[in-house]
């Protein structure tokens, strides 16, 4: 397996190397979640997009797209992002006789590094939309005062005896920053959590959520690690909790943890703010 290259002085490649992928092994980290890979309390994807996407055609005439891949949540590893804009970089100077050969040629190598089958979608920077915000009710302007920036599952707890009503909605704030957990540079997204079930006080949530804020750890693992403290704390009847997050390096990771099935992450959405 290649060596991580988090946080070191890289070289870009000018020729395709598909064994610049780092996987990493995704029950590592959710073992720290009382997760056995058996039986996951959730399904669900991490959904990145790739902006700076190119190759040649057979005359050398650059190709831009932007990429879209679907990792699902139970495949055995995780990629490494640095590793993907390595291997994104990688594909530059490569021919390819149309974008389908491309786009096959990404499915197999990135297939091969997450240990199950990624969708893969490849499109004309022309051919994209994005909506402004998320649908549902933004917290953002509640009044809360603040001293916690460290994860504290008990912030969801103060008030969760209180509120005995069932309700069916869609929460989302802009407020969300966690760490990278080698470089500790911050990263930024828009949360969403759609449940129905007992109602869960907003500024609880939104405390919690802001508590994030001094924390390292990948994207995946936060948004398996706030579905878990919902579902513990409030045991919804259903439970998505979506991170939308702001790219970096031409790359944004939109990790999706779901008690729903039949979610169609190909179109999932993509905010302006990304």
């Amino acid at each position: 397996m290649p060596e991580n290259p988090l946080g070191k002085a890289t070289e870009y490649p000018d020729k395709y190397q598909p064994d610049l992928l780092v996987s990493m092994p995704r029950q590592k980290n959710r073992q720290a979640l009382g997760l056995a890979s058996d039986n996951l309390p959730f399904t669900g994807a991490d959904v990145w997009n790739a902006y700076e996407l190119s190759c040649l055609d057979p005359a050398g005439k650059p190709m831009v797209f932007i990429g879209r891949f679907v990792f699902s949540a139970d495949s055995g590893f995780l990629v490494e992002s640095k590793s993907m804009k390595l291997y994104l970089n990688s594909l530059n100077q490569e021919k390819f006789d149309n974008p389908e050969d491309f786009a096959e040629t990404l499915q197999k190598d990135l297939g091969k590094a997450s240990g199950a089958d990624v969708g893969v979608l490849v499109f004309s920077p022309d051919d994209s939309a994005m909506p402004d915000i998320p649908g549902g009710i933004c917290l953002d302007q509640i009044d809360i005062d603040v001293d916690c920036y460290e994860v504290d599952r008990s912030l969801l707890e103060q008030e969760a005896e209180i509120f005995e009503e069932i309700t069916d909605e869609v929460l989302y704030t802009h407020l969300f920053r966690s760490n990278c957990p080698i470089t500790n540079q911050p990263d930024w997204a828009t949360i969403t959590v759609c449940y129905r079930g007992r109602k869960i006080p907003h500024d609880c949530l939104l405390k919690y959520l802001v508590s994030y804020r001094k924390h390292n750890d990948y994207h995946e693992n936060c948004v398996e690690r706030i579905f878990c403290d919902l579902q513990d704390v409030y045991n919804p009847a259903a439970l998505t909790v979506e991170a939308n997050f702001l790219r970096r390096g031409g790359l944004d990771i939109n990790p999706v943890r779901t008690t729903q099935t039949g979610l169609n992450f190909e179109a999932y959405p993509r905010y302006s703010r990304q």
